[in-house]
């Protein structure tokens, strides 16, 4: 790779320490201290959770805003992408762990209402193409929420509203999806996520995902339950459709909003795959002689739909050389290669001391940047 003169970062974020933007910002400086004339594009890059719609703005969509339910039902400013009349939704912007209050976790009663109220948004907007970016969530609700905010109904035996929540879905007796928003039909809705889990079972969003929200044993055995009789009721108005959507890669996404978003004719895909596509990555990858990509941690995670990965492997096809950036790697180097990563440079290679690379990321990373450049540039 001697002589390579034109070089494409498309990195994640480094969750804690450095946006998306921020890490190709970085790696360019970094590069450019040792090959001043070096030609680098940024296209900063997500797999639909969150940092989704911050990628798509960096892209060239534009940014629009929306007060929306948060997970606790409290108002929140949530923000999509739209470019003519593709949408990028990123549910976590309205029901992610982010807006919880701090210290305060609620894996029974949060809600993805708000995300129902980000698609209709987006709708309003105009858009016939949604991608619904899903992972990050503070909610285990099956999509219930998301589904009530498009204007399905979900009583109670009394023929109340069923409470908020994925804990709330136990008592649902009956379930009328008639008032739809009609223009739904209408929208090609891609669902876009790194987990292919199915709504319930020991593989299901409450048992895989449920404690990491703060659910007890007993919690994910009662959300798991609830999600069950959820999907039974929805026979009704669904037909055996309901159940074949809970047993569906993606079903159990971000607490089940999988599940309520394929009831709608969602289409699963992986997240980084619809992203790349969307951001335009084939021809800034044509342009490119070296690729950079990235995230905070390099571990067997990401060699399942993270977006490190789902560049490696585009990058291979063209024939183009990846190297990778990373606060910590935890991936031995023939796992890299099989990935397509020729390398992988950690920011404790060159900070040892965890605590500062966490600190000062943007810094270390522009000295591993360096690196890159003496090694592949100059």
């Amino acid at each position: 790779m001697d002589g390579a003169r034109r070089v494409l970062v498309a990195a994640d974020k480094f969750k804690g320490s450095l946006t998306a933007v921020e890490v190709a910002e970085r790696v360019a400086a970094g590069l450019r201290r040792i090959v001043p004339d070096v030609d680098v594009e940024a296209l900063p890059v997500a797999d639909g959770g969150d940092g989704t719609v911050a990628a798509a703005v960096a892209a060239g969509f534009e940014r629009r805003e929306v007060r929306v339910a948060g997970p606790l039902g409290d108002e929140v400013t949530a923000a999509f992408a739209l470019r003519g009349d593709t949408a990028v939704v990123e549910m976590a912007e309205a029901s992610g762990l982010q807006r919880l209050p701090a210290g305060v976790l609620a894996p029974l009663t949060a809600s993805t209402y708000g995300s129902g109220e980000l698609l209709r948004a987006a709708l309003d907007a105009g858009a016939r193409t949604i991608v619904f970016g899903v992972g990050g969530s503070a909610t285990t609700d099956g999509g219930a929420g998301m589904l009530s905010a498009l204007g399905a109904r979900f009583l109670r035996g009394d023929g109340e509203p069923v409470a908020p929540g994925g804990g709330g879905l136990a008592d649902v007796a009956s379930a009328d999806l008639s008032g739809l928003d009609p223009r739904l039909a209408d929208v090609e809705l891609v669902l876009a996520s790194d987990v292919d889990n199915p709504l319930t079972g020991p593989k299901g969003a409450p048992a895989v995902y449920g404690p990491q929200k703060g659910a007890s044993p007993e919690d994910v055995e009662t959300l798991d339950a609830a999600l069950a009789h959820f999907a039974k009721v929805l026979e009704g108005p669904v037909g055996a459709r309901a159940a074949e959507h809970a047993a569906s890669p993606g079903a159990g996404a971000a607490g089940g909003i999988g599940y309520g978003a394929l009831l709608i004719g969602a289409r699963f895909r992986a997240g980084i795959e619809v992203m790349l596509d969307v951001l335009g990555f084939a021809p800034a990858l044509a342009r490119a002689d070296l690729v950079i990509t990235g995230e905070g941690s390099l571990d067997e995670q990401t060699l399942h739909g993270k977006a490190p990965a789902g560049v490696a492997a585009a990058a291979r096809s063209a024939g183009k050389e990846v190297v990778a950036v990373c606060g910590r790697l935890a991936l031995p180097a023939e796992a890299l290669g099989r990935a397509g990563i020729r390398r992988a440079y950690p920011l404790t290679d060159v900070e040892p001391d965890v605590a500062k690379c966490i600190a000062d990321a943007g810094p270390v990373l522009e000295r591993v940047a360096e690196r890159i450049a003496r090694d592949f540039l100059a």
